[in-house]
């Protein structure tokens, strides 16, 4: 008697080009080859590459499915442009507008008074690009209650806030209140890209934010956070997250000892290291600490000098780098910087072929969470304007997606992609079909 399966997905191809297939029960992959023999209802794949599904290991979702519900910036050159967008995305009297995307090159970093011309008569909040800063007008200021306000509010001369707010997401979000942002659209676009699974990277991510994620995508979730991130339902624990500053660094020995508090947790830990200060403290607080553990972290890798790359792999440390961002912010990087410091930026090859532990995700919002972006700038390492940062970082297609998926392995969780990506390299992957746990969430 022929074995049964809930699913088989036949006539598609591995990575490789070779011809395979997948059956699927109870929710795992329970066969796969060239051919799997078997009945159960079946799929045909036409072709198509079949791989493990895509998972993006740094992103927040929160702040990305708010901005699908806000007014985007992100184009915007001039003052001009700036407030028609703002005064066109206005909505009801009384009613937030939020605004996402501001390149701070454009007017510097605008206080209340400045804001209150661009958009007088509603109450207007403002995220830069890099999503450090929140700028608030004075129809939104005065939301905000008395104080005493906490120290990531900025204050003028005479000691009242100025409407500048640096790196307070969740002090903001308790301040100001009203819904948070529906995650469903979100889920279904990261279900139509291959999108299986994502790793929350919120630094004060904990009860509060497990309990509005758990459960609202049908990705597989993990999430970092702060200490006290309780285990839970609807996710996995992941690191502590530690959100560095170059520009107002704690002593070294504070952030040793946070490290070691999560080391009583039984948790590794995961540092934002955008800059080279970021990364030479990190190294230097995890040395203090004891040293790094497998599965401790370097987010982003913004800059990375040759001469720290055989320190990152014999300390086993992972990085999760975006090469999106070479694509999304690459023309602003070559305006800014010298031509000899581009390519320690978003390293990729280098640290792989160094033994170094690599993992691709968006950092959506503020970079773009379709995960093809990031694979084709993997391998071809070209800017919006189509010129070349750090073309020695480039890597292979299957080196590329190895930064998102798991290998195939019988047993595992049936999450899976059917998908093509054109020979043409300047062409995006689509997918056509995706499974979470043997479930089919998307298709074509």
């Amino acid at each position: 008697m022929s074995e049964k399966f809930d699913l088989i997905i036949r006539n598609a191809r591995g990575a490789d080009g070779a011809p395979f297939a997948v059956g699927v029960r109870n929710g795992r992959i329970a066969a796969m080859g060239p051919a799997v023999a078997g009945h159960g209802s079946e799929f045909d794949a036409r072709g198509l590459t079949l791989g493990g599904g895509l998972h993006d290991h740094h992103l927040h979702l929160l702040a990305t499915a708010a901005r699908m519900e806000s007014v985007d910036l992100s184009d915007c050159r001039c003052v001009d442009a700036v407030i028609a967008r703002l005064r066109a995305g206005a909505g009801a009297p009384g009613a937030w507008v939020r605004a996402i995307g501001y390149d701070e090159r454009i007017a510097g970093w605008p206080d209340g008074a400045i804001l209150d011309a661009w958009l007088p008569d509603r109450p207007l909040r403002v995220q830069d690009r890099t999503g450090g800063y929140w700028l608030l007008n004075g129809a939104g200021m005065a939301l905000l209650g008395e104080g005493p306000f906490p120290a990531c509010v900025e204050r003028d001369a005479d000691g009242k806030p100025n409407g500048r707010i640096w790196r307070g997401d969740a002090w903001l979000r308790e301040r100001i209140g009203g819904t948070p942002p529906s995650l469903a659209a979100l889920g279904a676009k990261f279900a139509a890209w291959g999108v299986t699974g994502v790793t929350d990277a919120g630094a004060s991510n904990g009860a509060v934010e497990a309990a509005l994620l758990a459960g609202a995508i049908p990705q597989r979730l993990v999430m970092m956070g702060t200490e006290a991130l309780p285990a839970g339902e609807g996710y996995a624990l992941g690191p502590v997250k530690l959100l560095l500053d170059e520009n107002d660094l704690p002593p070294v020995e504070a952030v040793a000892g946070r490290i070691v508090a999560a080391r009583a947790l039984g948790r590794n830990v995961a540092a934002h290291c955008v800059t080279l200060g970021e990364l030479v403290f990190y190294l230097e607080a995890l040395s203090v600490a004891g040293g790094a553990k497998p599965g401790d972290r370097i987010e982003h890798g913004g800059v990375i000098a040759a001469s720290l790359i055989g320190d990152i792999a014999a300390a086993g440390l992972t990085v999760v780098t975006q090469p999106n961002f070479i694509h999304d912010r690459g023309d602003r990087y070559r305006a800014q910087m010298d031509a000899d410091e581009l390519s320690d930026l978003y390293r990729l090859g280098s640290l792989i072929r160094s033994g170094v532990r690599v993992l691709g995700g968006s950092d959506a919002p503020y970079g773009d969470a379709n995960p093809w972006v990031a694979l084709r700038a993997a391998t071809d390492r070209r800017t919006r304007g189509g010129e070349v940062i750090g073309g020695g970082e480039a890597v292979g297609r299957a080196e590329a997606l190895a930064l998102y998926q798991m290998p195939l392995v019988v047993g595992a969780p049936a999450d899976l992609v059917l998908y093509h990506w054109p020979e043409d390299a300047s062409a995006l992957g689509t997918g056509a079909l995706t499974l979470i746990g043997g479930e089919i969430v998307w298709q074509a």
